[in-house]
């Protein structure tokens, strides 16, 4: 009895916990549909209210909805995508250049006879400064404010200008991997290319302390693409770019490729001594120069008259208490077709320099367009060979050396004319390192004998010609495809250019409006000949 009792009152205590239980269920949902329905009668109340004043009414507290201004959504979705932009986008893309360069730079280190100079290397905006607060600089900057009676700070914006313009922002990736490739193929798809003839000193391996400077004459703007492809595996060279080169893209591209950009017209001397004094930190940092030593594209076909500023301000940096040498490398170039060759001869003045962007980027890419539609319709006629000869080089410390002249304390009348005597050996060994090649040497037979001349006849003479230059020292570049096979390719390319006509008999003569085009081509073969005549 005890037992079922016990039982009893834990039954009837559980039952009393869950009648509790339930009723506290009941009611906490009686008083939340009670706010349910307050929260409703007052919604639409307010709602009537909204509407009969005009305005838009609104939904329940549990449906309703948070409507934000269009131009807040907008500037917090741009200043988002700014922020992942700036804080992972760039960062990225830094991070893989970075490696790429590291890698190219560990690529090439091996391979290059001449090593990339830490100057080269140096971030642009460190050269920049340094170039802007040069003492020197300077010194020229506060002379010219006195002189205008300006402020420094206002010249010291125009030497900034300047500097940013100059300066180039070397990538070695944009160097040997974009760059040797764009000119590979750039030039291969117009011409047959060949490294002619290599003295054995010109690329040799020189002592880090030496500065190497490549000098050439200058015959086409794709001379930088032509060089810069056959030397590539040795170094990489900065070129002195002409004004031509500000315009956008060619000026974000030259200066990628080490690059700096030269106005050689302008007669400022603020931009003078900002010009000397870049040459000259880039001469002693060891950077390998490259100058067209004419300082304009070639209007007749010959090597010119040089402009020695360049090659004054190298000079100077040569100190003869120091172990550093310069070293002056002769450059030859020749083509069998020169791109502005219509330029050139049709209007001696006619230059880029000067002329809009808009007329450098429009020639330019109408004849890219011209060249790619007559190479998809079969029309494509070909430029024949390019090549190039490095001679032998000049040590201007043992130059120096043995006239005796010191180039870092020489007066300046002395100074003008040492440089013009070391400019006037330097161009004499261009002269003499000129590519032979097929059309100028049929040029110069056809101009010779000024009356129609049958094929054979004029092939035998072009060839007789090859073979005289080459017992004086000249060095034929026709002659690894055998001399008769490349005088027959360069006569059917005169032929499909139409520069030839047949008569009835069948010989051959020259049109008569392309008659000073030939003149500019075979005035290459006559100047070398001359030289070599006075030099045997």
């Amino acid at each position: 009895m005890h037992l079922a009792s016990r039982h009893q009152n834990n039954f009837e205590k559980f039952r009393n916990q869950e009648i509790n239980a339930n009723t506290k269920r009941q009611i906490l949902h009686a008083d939340i549909s009670k706010r349910y329905r307050m929260n409703r009668n007052q919604t639409v109340r307010a709602n009537t209210a909204f509407k009969k004043k005009g305005w838009p009414t609104r939904g329940g507290i549990v449906n309703s909805i948070v409507q934000l201004p269009f131009w807040l959504v907008v500037t917090v979705f741009i200043l988002a995508s700014l922020f992942v932009v700036m804080h992972l986008i760039i960062p990225g893309i830094r991070w893989m250049f970075r490696r790429k360069i590291k890698k190219v730079m560990h690529d090439v280190d091996d391979r290059l006879r001449l090593k990339l100079p830490r100057f080269q290397l140096t971030k642009r905006e460190v050269l920049i400064d340094r170039l802007t607060f040069d003492l020197e600089v300077m010194e020229v900057a506060q002379k010219v404010a006195d002189e205008r009676g300006v402020t420094y700070d206002e010249v010291n914006a125009e030497v900034a200008a300047y500097a940013r313009e100059m300066v180039p922002s070397f990538n070695p990736f944009i160097y040997f991997r974009l760059g040797y490739r764009l000119a590979r193929w750039f030039i291969r798809a117009f011409y047959r290319v060949r490294l002619g003839f290599i003295h054995k000193n010109s690329l040799g391996t020189f002592p880090k302390t030496t500065s190497v400077v490549f000098v050439s004459n200058h015959r086409s703007n794709l001379d930088y693409l032509l060089v810069t492809y056959l030397a590539s595996q040795d170094t990489a060279m900065s070129y002195g770019a002409g004004e031509w080169a500000r315009i956008w893209p060619f000026s974000l591209a030259l200066r990628s490729a080490g690059a700096y950009i030269v106005r050689r017209n302008l007669d400022d001397e603020i931009y003078r001594k900002m010009l000397q004094r870049y040459v000259q930190m880039a001469t002693v940092g060891g950077v390998p120069h490259g100058i067209f030593i004419e300082g304009q594209l070639s209007r007749n076909g010959m090597v010119n008259d040089p402009r020695l500023g360049l090659i004054g301000y190298i000079t100077r940096t040569l100190e003869p208490d120091e172990n550093r040498d310069i070293v002056f490398i002769p450059i030859g170039i020749n083509y069998d077709r020169v791109v502005e060759e219509r330029t050139l001869v049709e209007n001696a003045e006619t230059d880029f320099r000067g002329s809009s962007s808009f007329f450098v980027l429009g020639s330019t890419l109408r004849f890219i367009g011209s060249q790619i539609w007559r190479k998809l319709t079969g029309r494509r006629i070909g430029f024949g060979m390019a090549c190039a000869n490095f001679g032998d080089p000049i040590s201007l410390r043992a130059w120096s050396k043995a006239r005796n002249i010191d180039f870092s304390s020489i007066e300046k009348p002395e100074f003008f004319k040492a440089v013009e005597t070391l400019g006037d050996e330097i161009m004499g060994r261009i002269e003499e390192i000129i590519p032979v090649l097929a059309v100028p040497l049929l040029s110069t037979v056809l101009l010779e004998h000024k009356e129609a001349i049958s094929d054979d006849i004029l092939l035998t003479e072009a060839k007789k010609i090859a073979l005289e230059l080459r017992t004086k020292g000249a060095h034929i570049g026709i002659e690894k495809d055998g001399i008769e096979t490349g005088l027959a390719n360069g006569l059917q390319l005169m032929k499909r250019r139409s520069l030839l006509e047949n008569d009835e008999a069948g010989l051959l003569s020259i049109v008569s409006e392309e008659t000073a085009l030939l003149q500019y081509y075979a005035n290459s073969i006559i100047q070398l000949r001359s030289r070599l005549c006075k030099t045997s």
